[in-house]
């Protein structure tokens, strides 16, 4: 099945992104301190320790995202209720940012952000959350309902 080899893709390149936006945002960083930027009066040191900390929340979050991707593909199982909502929550990111890449950045940022998102989905799509109870197989009927006992054949009134 073609479930697992999608979760560790996805899980490769979750870790493969998040190193990418430390590493950006260390860059815009180290920018921001050495050109001594400010923003509206905002002290320098304060947009660089921002843009690290900001980089290291996103790649944290994007690591966690991996690793739930990871333990899907290596349990081959779906992941609980709180792994289920940071998978969506990191599929919906990707389709905003997705749509913000297009103008800022351009169209090779979209569609890497389109396949990442496309294999959440995927992997969601295709793993039970785990605890759900599993369908009821459709081979067994249902029991059948007690047949009434049949009227006795003179009219009078049956035995029990």
């Amino acid at each position: 099945m073609a479930r697992k080899p999608v979760a560790w893709t996805g899980a490769i390149l979750l870790f493969l992104e998040a190193l990418g936006i430390a590493f950006v945002n260390w860059i815009l960083g180290r920018v921001a301190d050495n050109q001594n930027m400010s923003l509206a009066g905002i002290d320098p040191q304060a947009i660089s320790a921002g843009a690290w900390i900001m980089g290291g929340v996103t790649a944290l979050y994007l690591i966690l995202c991996g690793v739930v991707l990871l333990r899907m593909a290596l349990r081959d199982r779906g992941p609980g209720l709180p792994g289920w909502i940071l998978l969506i929550t990191c599929a919906v990111m990707h389709g905003i940012l997705g749509a913000l890449a297009v103008g800022l950045v351009g169209w090779d940022a979209f569609a890497f952000m389109m396949v990442v998102l496309g294999l959440i989905v995927f992997s969601l799509m295709m793993y039970e959350r785990e605890g759900d109870a599993p369908a009821a197989p459709q081979d067994q009927a249902p029991p059948a309902p007690p047949v009434p006992p049949a009227p006795a054949a003179n009219g009078g009134p049956s035995p029990a």
